[in-house]
């Protein structure tokens, strides 16, 4: 499966952002697909990483880390092969590198993904 993550910037805190990931590959639908994130200034490092959230393209299932609920939304088009992540009240402990993955089965922690497209930085300024 090959990632493609777009949408990242600089947002005040209270404002919104929408990140987007496009999805190509043999099969990519029968992954599950979500987001992770990373803290600015670690290594990259999976054990570092949040899982944020988490859906199917089927589009029955939905499932989100404790702290976006309720502010964060993901969502897949089927007709684009993309799936979003809509972000609103961003706060300053959302700044962080944003990854777009995929993953065969549950994906409960972000160890669980096996496929990673590059990071797009979010900043949220206080």
């Amino acid at each position: 499966v090959q990632l493609q993550a777009s949408g990242g910037g600089l947002v005040q805190a209270g404002g919104s952002l929408r990140l987007s990931c496009a999805a190509s590959g043999r099969d990519f639908r029968r992954y599950s697909i979500g987001w992770s994130r990373q803290a600015p200034g670690k290594a990259y490092d999976w054990k570092a990483q949040e899982l944020i959230a988490t859906t199917n393209w089927n589009g029955d299932f939905t499932s989100y880390g404790s702290s976006v609920k309720g502010r964060f939304t993901i969502s897949t088009d089927n007709a684009r092969n993309t799936v979003s992540l809509q972000m609103t009240d961003l706060k300053p402990d959302d700044t962080a590198i944003y990854y777009c993955a995929a993953g065969i089965g549950t994906i409960r922690v972000p160890r669980d993904f096996s496929s990673w497209g590059q990071g797009t930085q979010v900043t949220v300024s206080s």
